[in-house]
């Protein structure tokens, strides 16, 4: 992001360091499902747990060598980890951690565009009251029209940012889905309850169907929403 245009809190959602915590996360949180199951020793999930971490100069270090992100990190953490890391990942594909971790992200970026929009409202909300009876010429066909007050036209924006306001609450609804199902999305190599553990624990929806990648119809939408509040 460019920094002059951006808030530290919205930066800091997408920088690297955030990114591939939320990485770990998903992978710990997998293992430990596995664990659940028995699919993998607890002591393996319990070990990557206590000891996963990562470092982000390593893992492009490994990158530039393997050519593969998630491969790149998931050796960055072995590192740190030991051999139990050797249980990581076991039956997901790259996409798994990598849609996500999005989800993940553009939900958390959501709630602060949700709080943002929600001091406009509180603003609008203020200042139309204060203004209800404060006259301005009204506008119609280009000219000047018959008068009305500038309050009325701050109700106007008020009543168009609750419904971008219904719209974003809907859009972050529908981004916010995990999907561990993987290769191509079939679930025959990951148990679909590691996928609800996850997802759960994430605080997101699992993805009905999911061709190996979540439904980019998702993320239009998503994108779409916040170009007509942008707007």
């Amino acid at each position: 992001m460019i920094p002059r245009y951006a808030r530290p809190d919205m930066v800091a959602i997408w920088e690297p360091e955030s990114r591939y915590g939320i990485w770990l996360e998903i992978e710990t949180l997998a293992m430990e499902a596995m664990a659940e199951l028995g699919t993998i020793p607890k002591s393996a999930a319990d070990e990557y747990r206590r000891r996963g971490k990562f470092d982000v100069a390593r893992i492009d270090e490994i990158e530039r060598e393997v050519k593969h992100d998630v491969i790149a990190f998931l050796t960055s953490v072995a590192e740190h980890v030991g051999p139990e890391s050797r249980f990581a990942h076991q039956g997901m594909t790259s996409s798994d951690v990598l849609d996500t971790c999005l989800a993940v992200q553009l939900a958390r970026a959501s709630d602060l565009l949700i709080a943002g929009c929600e001091r406009v409202m509180a603003a609008l909300k203020k200042r139309a009251i204060e203004h209800k009876l404060t006259p301005t010429i009204g506008r119609s066909h280009g000219i000047h029209a018959e008068p009305t007050t500038f309050g009325l036209k701050l109700a106007g924006h008020y009543a168009e940012f609750a419904r971008n306001l219904d719209r974003l609450k809907t859009a972050r609804k529908e981004i916010a889905t995990c999907a561990i199902s993987g290769p191509v999305g079939t679930f025959a190599s990951v148990d679909p309850r590691i996928e609800a553990h996850v997802a759960e624990r994430l605080g997101l929806a699992p993805e009905p169907v999911s061709t190996q990648v979540i439904a980019r119809d998702r993320h239009a939408m998503y994108f779409a929403t916040l170009g007509v509040i942008a707007g």
